[in-house]
């Protein structure tokens, strides 16, 4: 009995579609090469139905170990891409060995989840699985979400909100009534202000939503009117809130109500972060490919050129997919709603529009505003960007480029904590330049220098590199090597008992420049 059905083999891996759905409902018990999913299928042993290759294979009536093993057998000759067991059958041993033994790969649902709800939100995670807009339209979610916070406020006769667990507004009822100047702030700006976050997280309020599923009435302070908040919750999992602006706690029928709508509420959030999460991994994949050099059939979904690759520093000592979720979030926070982000040899690459006098979101200004925003409470950020580019094929100079700006910025050579190319090209010249040298330094006078220098404790190389960096001003030169002028030029003269270097020809001043950078001078 077939559930959907996809235009084309437009599948997806098994552990996006796990992944997609979250929530603790799904994990993969066992993996194995496979088909990508495109289609998902109720198992009838009964009649011998058990989908076509590819499809999710779903066990709802399977209760006994030997039945699960009849299922995966079937699995495996029809080519499923997975089969979904009851997490209590999927962990018994024999299940486990069939799986390994046939090359089936096993997921386990979670006991308390309800098999329509799955059936539903792997629907949606699969119905989105094209590309283009179609993965990122969320619209119908989000229409459903406004017409549950109208029921809710026709059942309290009070406003009402549906917010995430990061106090972000994702619905908020027609219906106004008593409002306060809190509420309305909020639905302007789509999040809970921070002084009222602060008030209520004082108060306790968050601490119950994130550990019980009861509705609780939270009385007024100050210009927060009274609220009755209900928790929505799937399994034990929380998702966020709703929120009614009430005088005094409803009666207990009402708040039953409330709860029966909460669950509603809670397949919609889930299926609302697949959709989310489903988005992500696929413009992650898209702009990982094309930064890799893979540029077939972009244009579908690529923003007007021209771009800058952006290499997106952050705490070193976090691992790069939680620098990754850490940038992702920062820039959804401040309107980028689907920012193109991708791990690339475990840097957070992104790509931005730079066009003059655009500073919206997504843009190199507007990126570049946000990490000052976060430098507040996150000391480690740091963007380093390429140069602006028009055709695809530049992109992989403008990358290259983002990584060299990267690497001054992490040797803390660039004074921005935002630097582009343009801003560091002096610094980016003399580094390609004594690239090769620190491997190969020539037997160049420099280097007898460098060997004197370290046989004998003297600091003729330091004197030189400080003398060329001040030309015409032996005080600043002086000062640099901490000795006094007339120190300094006695160095500088007797240099030529050590090594015949002339300092008076600009070639030889630029190269001797070069080799002692590459130095350390």
């Amino acid at each position: 009995m077939p559930l959907s059905s996809l235009p084309g083999p437009r599948g997806l891996p098994l552990a996006d579609v796990v992944g997609a759905l979250g929530g603790g409902l799904l994990r993969v018990a066992v993996t194995a090469p496979g088909p990508e999913v495109d289609d998902v299928t109720l198992a009838e042993p009964a009649t011998g139905v058990f989908g076509q290759q590819g499809d999710l294979l779903l066990g709802v009536a399977i209760e006994t170990p030997d039945a699960a093993v009849g299922l995966l057998e079937a699995g495996a000759a029809a080519g499923s891409g997975a089969v979904v067991l009851r997490r209590s059958v999927a962990r018994a041993r024999e299940v486990r060995g069939a799986a390994r033994r046939l090359g089936v790969p096993l997921v386990e649902l979670a006991d308390h989840a309800s098999w329509a709800h799955v059936v539903w939100l792997l629907r949606g995670v699969l119905d989105r699985a094209a590309t283009g807009a179609a993965v990122r339209t969320d619209g119908p979610v989000q229409d459903d979400l406004f017409a549950l916070a109208d029921a809710c406020a026709a059942l309290v006769e009070a406003p009402v909100t549906i917010e995430d667990t990061q106090s972000r507004v994702l619905a908020y009822s027609s219906r106004q009534g008593v409002v306060d100047p809190i509420r309305v702030s909020t639905i302007v700006g789509r999040k809970v202000p921070d002084a009222v976050l602060a008030s209520l997280r004082g108060r306790g309020v968050f601490r119950r939503l994130a550990t019980s599923s009861d509705p609780f009435f939270v009385p007024a302070d100050g210009d927060l009117r009274p609220r009755l908040v209900i928790p929505v919750r799937a399994a034990n999992e929380w998702l966020g809130s709703i929120w009614a602006v009430v005088e005094e706690q409803p009666p207990t029928e009402t708040i039953r109500s409330l709860q029966q709508t909460a669950s509603v509420v809670a397949l919609h959030l889930l299926r609302l972060r697949s959709q989310t999460d489903l988005a992500r991994r696929v413009a992650a994949d898209r702009l990982r490919t094309l930064l890799s050099g893979n540029l077939h059939d972009v244009e579908a979904w690529l923003p007007a050129p021209p771009w800058r690759v952006v290499v997106l520093a952050g705490d070193p000592a976090l691992d790069p997919e939680t620098r990754l979720d850490t940038w992702e979030s920062a820039c959804r926070r401040h309107g980028w709603r689907q920012p193109l982000l991708a791990l690339l040899d475990d840097e957070v690459l992104g790509l931005v529009r730079d066009e003059p006098d655009d500073d919206s979101a997504g843009s190199w200004p507007w990126l570049a505003g946000v990490s000052r925003d976060l430098l507040a409470t996150r000391p480690h950020v740091r963007l380093s960007a390429g140069s602006a580019v028009r055709r695809l094929p530049q992109l992989t100079r403008s990358r290259q480029e983002a990584l060299e700006v990267h690497r001054l910025a992490v040797a803390d050579r660039l004074p921005s904590r935002a630097t582009a190319i343009e801003d560091a090209w002096a610094e980016v010249t003399c580094e390609r330049a004594v690239g090769d040298l620190r491997t190969a330094l020539s037997h160049s006078p420099v280097a007898a220098l460098h060997a004197h220098d370290t046989e004998h404790g003297t600091a003729y190389c330091a004197s030189v590199a400080a003398w060329l960096d001040h030309p015409g001003d032996p005080r600043a030169a002086a000062a640099r090597v901490h000795v006094h002028p007339n120190t300094l030029r006695y160095r500088i003269k007797h240099v030529a008992d050590v090594v015949d270097l002339d300092l008076a020809d600009p070639v030889t001043r630029l190269a001797a420049r070069l080799e002692l950078r590459a130095l350390g001078h």
